[in-house]
């Protein structure tokens, strides 16, 4: 019980890291000198500039690949997306990218030698392989919503193990499907606020954050269980 207990910490941490990063976002944006370089008319500049670009999609959705491997974070990607190309469009655009990035690594570790992985992986190796071995696409998609690895690192890890391909991308497309459409939201909302300040629904930003919350922390808890269990 205590084990468990433990490792129910990370959860948390990560859910008051990403409130305190918003915090300092919003205090950077009001109180210091980028209230004056990203204004409102920049930001809508920007998206209409980037609406008329032929080939923009494209871009964006390819841009989720190369973030992947240096870890910069998805959810700007799909919020820069919603303030671009609206929220329909922004959504689709996110889940294609991350799709895509998910393919990617997983290509990469099925062309890696398994001990490569291994080494590369680390302790999330062991773990991960005994998750999956029990729980197949329920852990997979666990993985997804709460990430014991970075996003490429599972990927590679998945790869490696030769998990089945259509088991891999459905477990990916479920469990990065709350995330990207939290991202949305937010960016919807930004995007709103970006046009009439009034119209920024706090409600609803709290509704996605409470219920983010609360599956990251249920999912967190079920996978710290299973090394126990094992």
């Amino acid at each position: 019980m205590r084990q468990g207990r433990k490792r129910r910490g990370p959860a948390w941490g990560k859910i008051l890291a990403g409130a305190l990063a918003i915090a300092a976002l919003a205090a950077a944006w009001r109180y210091t000198p980028l209230a004056e370089i990203i204004t409102a008319e920049r930001i809508n500049e920007w998206a209409r500039a980037t609406r008329e670009y032929r080939w923009a999609p494209v871009l964006v959705v390819l841009a989720y690949t190369p973030a992947a491997f240096v870890m910069f974070p998805r959810p700007l990607l799909t919020l820069l997306n919603v303030i671009a190309f609206g929220p329909w469009l922004g959504f689709a655009y996110g889940m294609a990218g991350v799709m895509l990035a998910a393919l990617a690594t997983y290509g990469a570790g099925r062309a890696l030698p398994p001990r490569t992985v291994e080494r590369l992986a680390g302790e999330h190796y062991a773990r991960a392989k005994r998750v999956l071995r029990k729980h197949g696409l329920l852990a997979l998609t666990a993985m997804r919503i709460v990430p014991a690895a970075p996003f490429a690192l599972e990927g590679i890890l998945a790869g490696a193990m030769r998990v089945r391909l259509w088991q891999y991308s459905l477990a990916t497309f479920l469990g990065m499907l709350p995330g990207v459409l939290a991202a949305s939201v937010f960016g919807h909302q930004i995007a709103a606020a970006l046009q009439d300040p009034s119209r920024l629904n706090y409600g609803v930003i709290g509704a996605v954050i409470a219920a983010f919350a609360a599956l990251t922390l249920f999912v967190s808890r079920w996978i710290a269980r299973q090394p126990a269990r094992s």
